[in-house]
């Protein structure tokens, strides 16, 4: 019953992902939905100290797939499908932003300043 959940909340995120990227003309929700239409083995597994070391200032981490703990978390905003919680701490401990991907969506409609990662 529980997959049955996922499933339905990952297709409104895709579905939202598209009406964002066609509202504002923002290419990047329709790549970022693509990736999610993919099958999950195919999904991005990210490290915290590789979202750190690619991620310049200003820019918010977008991980179409699950964040994980391995590494140092700096003050970072990363958006991803899912967080692992010791990723999740040390974002949060570190005075960063965790956001799902239709917070961000909602929050950044144009898709500026956004660095995808991990696909």
């Amino acid at each position: 019953m529980k997959r049955k959940k996922t499933n339905v909340q990952l297709i409104k995120t895709i579905n939202l992902l598209r009406e964002a990227a066609k509202r504002n003309n923002a290419r990047v929700w329709e790549a970022i939905a693509r990736k999610l239409e993919k099958p999950s083995k195919n999904y991005a597994e990210v490290n915290v100290g590789k979202i750190v070391k690619n991620l310049k200032e200003g820019e918010i981490a977008i991980v179409p797939g699950k964040v994980l703990g391995l590494g140092e978390a700096g003050k970072i905003e990363v958006a991803a499908l899912k967080f692992s919680k010791s990723a999740r701490k040390k974002i949060e401990e570190a005075g960063g932003k965790c956001y799902s991907l239709t917070e961000i969506a909602e929050k950044n409609p144009e898709g500026s300043n956004l660095r995808i990662l991990g696909g």
